[in-house]
């Protein structure tokens, strides 16, 4: 693949041929605008990165040119003292980027890799999926760029999007990206957990109720379905909903109207809903637990979030991501990886996925006082943290709903491990509803991949 890198500082064009040659691209420099145009005439690069000042020549009337020639070429423009204003105006002309100096080199090699993916998938015919303007999922693996077109393509319409996953992968920043990405974007993005709301609240918590409807409904109230009118409502771990409000969440959506708890009037909606769980919902049907109609109706585009295990390649790019916002969350000096801890993060099974790599690099942040983190480091806190998945989780307090919340985390802990970490069979040895116990898990910070 051939870039086209237009700078007239030699020492970032030489920089970037170098780097981009090491990555097996076939890379031409130009120190001038009529230089890279004439060459432009000849062939099509794949990609061309841009600086918006070149001397006497503005960057901005070049991109206009290169547009003119060739209107689907990715065009990145970068420059050493950008403003808000110029990366509007450069969007608007049909820059795919804009970049600031001094450019981090592997930020532009990620964007690189998923211009070049996005195009090539233009061009023979797979997807015509375009690239997300506002995107906070980090990667460049195939399985995320599978992900963020799904993104872009549900995004251009109003389909009902079911997104499938692990906990900690990331199911709320899809759900988000397909939001921020729509013609909804102005409108409300209201969010509903349906396994932290007990049963007997859920439907008064989505279609609202009416004063007096039950003890203790001392004034009406608005439902998260009227909340996200005109916008789009983000159900997760939807297979966790109880049958009969699934009935009800059934009929709002295909009808676009419902009345509140205790009341009478027909509510009409607009709303866009995009539902999340991670288990399978096949499983949920066959368990009687999850309304096929229902899936039939959410599961018009789905979207699989991979677990990190499937996308080690990301792994590195995560931690760079996590160790500037550690440091700058907690108020610390910026620190960095070695390459053996980095190999070792990497080789890791991370069954809580990227939530618990996120907080590995956190705790790797505050508690490490050296500037450059060791292997050494690492090993020892992913030791302590499989321990502390091991052990217990909440300690008792000397107050008895904190000795009876330890005793229940334990106790549920062990019937997890007495039935292979099967919830449906723990739920029935347990004597509970499946529902609740996965209410439990929640509260109770338990994650059965984990014990």
């Amino acid at each position: 693949m051939k870039i086209y890198v237009v700078d007239d500082d030699r020492s970032i064009r030489t920089t970037l041929r170098d780097v981009l040659e090491d990555e097996d691209f076939e890379v031409e420099d130009f120190a001038t605008g009529r230089a890279m145009l004439k060459a432009l005439q000849q062939a099509r690069p794949d990609l061309v990165l841009l600086d918006v000042w070149l001397g006497k020549e503005d960057g901005l009337e070049l991109l206009d040119r290169i547009k003119t020639v060739y209107p689907a070429l990715p065009v990145v423009m970068i420059s050493g003292h950008g403003t808000i204003e110029q990366a509007v105006q450069a969007t608007k002309k049909g820059a795919v980027d804009f970049l600031e100096k001094p450019l981090s080199l592997d930020v532009v090699l990620e964007r690189i890799a998923q211009l070049l993916e996005i195009d090539r998938t233009k061009r023979n015919g797979h997807s015509t999926a375009a690239p997300l303007e506002f995107d906070e999922i980090i990667g460049t693996s195939e399985d995320i760029l599978t992900v963020k077109r799904a993104i872009s393509q549900a995004a251009r319409t109003n389909a009902r999007v079911f997104i499938y996953g692990e906990n900690g992968t990331g199911k709320e920043l899809v759900a988000r990206a397909i939001f921020q990405n729509s013609r909804r974007r102005t409108e409300p993005f209201v969010e509903v957990n349906c396994a932290a709301i007990p049963e007997e609240l859920i439907e008064s918590e989505l279609f609202g109720h009416e004063k007096g409807a039950f003890t203790g409904a001392t004034d009406a109230r608005v439902g998260k379905f009227q909340q996200a009118h005109g916008g789009t409502l983000f159900l997760d771990e939807i297979c966790d909903m109880s049958l009969a409000t699934q009935a009800r969440v059934l009929r709002a959506l295909q009808e676009q109207r419902f009345t509140r708890v205790g009341g009478k009037e027909d509510i009409e909606v607009d709303v866009r809903v995009i539902a999340a769980t991670n288990i399978p919902p096949e499983e949920a049907i066959e368990q009687g637990r999850f309304r096929e109609d229902l899936y039939y109706r959410l599961n018009v585009i789905p979207i699989n979030m991979p677990p990190l295990r499937d996308r080690r390649a990301d792994i590195p790019l995560l931690i760079d991501h996590f160790l500037i916002e550690a440091a700058h969350e907690n108020q610390v000096s910026a620190k960095s990886l070695s390459r053996p801890a980095i190999d070792l993060l990497v080789q890791h099974k991370w069954p809580g996925n990227v939530r618990e790599l996120k907080n590995v690099i956190e705790r790797l942040v505050i508690m490490s006082p050296n500037d450059e983190i060791t292997r050494d480091e690492v090993a020892e806190t992913l030791k302590g943290s499989r321990r502390g998945q091991k052990d217990a989780g909440l300690t008792v307090t000397g107050d008895l709903r904190g000795a009876r919340e330890e005793f229940e985390r334990r106790y549920i802990i062990e019937a997890l491990r007495q039935n292979d970490r099967n919830i449906s069979r723990a739920a029935r040895f347990l004597g509970i509803e499946r529902t609740n116990l996965h209410r439990k898990l929640k509260s109770l910070g338990i994650d059965p991949e984990q014990i």
